[in-house]
């Protein structure tokens, strides 16, 4: 009976340990502040994959095309916080690139618009 409850304890306890491992117990990155809706891409084609956690390969995989960090987080079953830690070292490394996402709060100006509009009409 003893095993029984020792098997149930390490299978409660091991999703919250693997993911404190991977992110090595640091809760953010050192290097870049990323939130959830931060667009990542893969910045370089060839990697050094046996220097990284299988979990950033899978980070570059993925993120051949841009993705935001809630979808990588998602895809990877991994919490927010430690993804934003795997991509922080793949953005040190250079082999990502982050940018905040394009927001309709700063729209373009009205006179732009006009002067793409003017342009087109005169095509």
């Amino acid at each position: 009976m003893s095993d029984h409850n020792e098997e149930h304890e390490a299978d409660s306890v091991g999703p919250l340990v693997r993911p404190y491992v991977i992110a090595q117990g640091r809760q953010r990155s050192d290097t870049v502040k990323l939130d959830m809706v931060s667009v990542v891409i893969a910045a370089r084609a060839e990697v050094d994959e046996m220097s990284l956690e299988p979990e950033q390969v899978r980070i570059l995989e993925f993120c051949r095309r841009p993705q935001s960090v809630a979808e990588v987080s998602s895809h990877l079953g991994l919490p927010i916080a430690v993804t934003k830690v795997l991509i922080g070292d793949l953005i040190g490394r250079g082999y990502v690139l982050a940018r905040a996402p394009y927001t309709t709060e700063s729209p373009v100006s009205r006179d732009v618009l006009q002067a793409v509009l003017d342009g087109i009409q005169r095509l």
